[in-house]
């Protein structure tokens, strides 16, 4: 179950099925998708000497040159499509759609191939973005709410339902669907993909094993907690601080950055170091890059002492890999540095260690003194502040006499706007105690609270990286085959079997986090005989996740709750 093995094989099996020189055209949605996958440098071993867009309309006329399209069937691409068929700039084409296309498009593609240069039209189902191994985005933005918070856009819908329906297929996976019994977006998500499995029939009849697959449909505003929190590991860091987009880091903001490192590439299946050290710990990756710089600064030696034939040979041939290696040191080097320079400069170790206790341990008069001073203190960011309020009032939205009002005000005094404070009714709308569906805090119930106890007691390893997403404790329970059926039902009734999964496959509806992918991956490197993947409608930081969730309410709502409750 590796997504981007999956996706890479069918870029593969596009390129090398078509001999000869040839140009890859791709559209807006497919263009990341194989970005993610594959390099420019390894498509030019297969001949592939130009990459272009669908809508671009400026094409030369090519007709020495065969043209590959992979593009995902929205009615727009479509119809650039229908445009490049009426009067073609290439050769031969061969048409490779990310999803499955009706009966009526491929029609209308043959009445318009007058020219009879379309060779090949199939479905290869590579309809999502393959992040890491074991984690995947559909790339969605921030507004899938419909006219409702638990209601769906019905473009995002149908593009969510058929993004999960190509993983399934390209993992070969025809699964028992299981989803958050509270949440009507994961519901309704959970019954269209069933449909939609038993619709397509055939394409879906893969060998049975003994145990089923799972799809586990959840829904982000059972922990909003974790999105809010300051990351702690590489890849986490780099999305929170920085921004990772489409597997691109954007560093023209960044003060004295070279012009070849205005933007970097971080991939983990192309780039070993990175591979290695993505879930490290800041301290952890400061001593792996230092080996990082100490190999190549040998490198670097070794190739001074060119003396003889034998030596310029070594020096020639080992030239390319040294290139490489001096161009993902200066990379990496760079990255740490600014994620470093920005820990220092916005106060994050003072700021974390607040953000956890409040997460993890619950005193209720230490975290509110904790918040009240970082709120009041003029060198932490307006951000950390509002993200600090609104962990607090996620803990203590019920207790009684809470510092919610108190703390709003110091908000205004701090000079945040309305518009910003106007988050906390927001959040408590989306995914308040009323919303979440299991014990975020683990102080509901008498068991839950001995067992945080018993946590406490025991101590962590780390004070800034000792929170757990609550997808660890559902997929615990999950795996141990006791993840209760009235909580987590699965589609139509279907008898859920009481062995526990080995294929497991995790959707969260509003997001997910580089903090739980790298929980699953250490699930799956502890866990013999089980393999996880876990996906999402996008890959949020502290800044997106904020950004979705002033979309999922009205202005109106905000203020009748702000009213009652802050």
């Amino acid at each position: 179950m590796n997504v981007v093995k999956a996706v890479q094989h069918y870029v593969d099996k596009m390129v090398n099925s078509v001999p000869g020189m040839k140009a890859l055209l791709l559209d807006t949605e497919t263009t990341p998708i194989i970005s993610l996958v594959t390099t420019q440098s390894a498509l030019l071993t297969k001949e592939c000497y130009l990459i272009d867009r669908i809508d671009n309309h400026n094409k030369g006329k090519m007709k020495h040159l065969k043209c590959i399209c992979f593009l995902r069937p929205t009615p727009e691409t479509l119809q650039f499509l229908i445009e490049e068929l009426r009067d073609p700039a290439y050769g031969d084409y061969y048409l490779y759609f990310s999803n499955t296309v009706s009966k009526a498009d491929i029609e209308r593609l043959a009445e318009v191939d007058e020219h009879e240069v379309v060779r090949e039209l199939q479905e290869f189902f590579g309809d999502y973005q393959a992040v890491n191994s074991d984690f995947f985005s559909l790339g969605i933005p921030p507004t899938l709410f419909g006219d409702a918070r638990d209601s769906w856009n019905p473009k995002v819908f149908q593009q969510t339902v058929r993004g999960i329906s190509s993983v399934l297929l390209s993992l070969k996976k025809k699964p028992l669907i299981r989803y958050q019994g509270t949440s009507p977006m994961a519901k309704r998500l959970a019954h269209e993909v069933q449909h939609h499995i038993q619709q397509e029939g055939q394409i879906f009849d893969f060998r049975r094993p003994d145990t089923p697959p799972v799809l586990l449909i959840l829904d982000r505003r059972n922990d909003p907690i974790t999105p809010l929190l300051a990351q702690w590991t590489y890849q986490a860091m780099v999305h929170e601080l920085i921004g990772i987009h489409h597997g691109r880091v954007d560093m023209s903001g960044v003060p004295d950055t070279h012009n070849e490192l205005k933007e970097i590439v971080l991939s983990s299946d192309q780039d070993p170091f990175f591979e290695k050290s993505m879930y490290f710990n800041l301290g952890d990756l400061g001593a792996h890059i230092k080996q990082h710089v100490d190999e190549y600064q040998a490198k670097a030696k070794s190739n001074r002492n060119v003396e003889s034939i034998s030596d310029m040979k070594r020096f020639v041939e080992e030239y390319p890999e040294f290139r490489k290696l001096s161009s993902n040191v200066s990379k990496h080097v760079a990255l740490v540095s600014e994620i470093s320079r920005r820990v220092g400069q916005e106060h994050l170790l003072k700021i974390s260690e607040v953000e956890q206790g409040i997460a993890c341990s619950g005193n209720h008069s230490n975290d509110l003194k904790s918040v009240q001073q970082l709120v009041e203190d003029p060198d932490i960011n307006n951000h950390a502040k509002l993200c600090l309020v609104l962990l607090y009032s996620l803990r203590y939205e019920t207790t009684p006499n809470n510092g919610i009002k108190h703390l709003v005000k110091l908000l205004d005094n701090a000079g945040i706007s309305e518009q910003k404070t106007m988050m906390i009714p927001s959040m408590l709308l989306y995914a308040g105690c009323r919303q979440r569906q299991d014990d975020l805090f683990s102080n509901q119930t008498f068991l839950s609270r001995s067992k945080s106890a018993l946590k406490g007691l025991k101590g962590v390893e780390n004070v800034y990286t000792q929170h757990t997403p609550l997808l660890g404790e559902t997929l615990d329970q999950l795996i141990k085959a006791r993840l209760k059926d009235t909580s987590y039902p699965a589609v139509d009734g279907t008898t859920i079997p009481r062995e526990r999964p080995q294929d497991i496959i995790v959707f969260i509806v509003g997001g997910a986090t580089f903090e739980e992918a790298r929980y699953i991956a250490q699930l799956n490197a502890t866990t013999p005989g089980i393999r996880i993947v876990l996906g999402s409608t996008c890959i949020h930081n502290s800044k997106s996740f904020l950004e979705q969730v002033s979309y999922a309410d009205s202005p109106a709502d905000r203020l009748a709750y702000s009213h009652s409750t802050v």
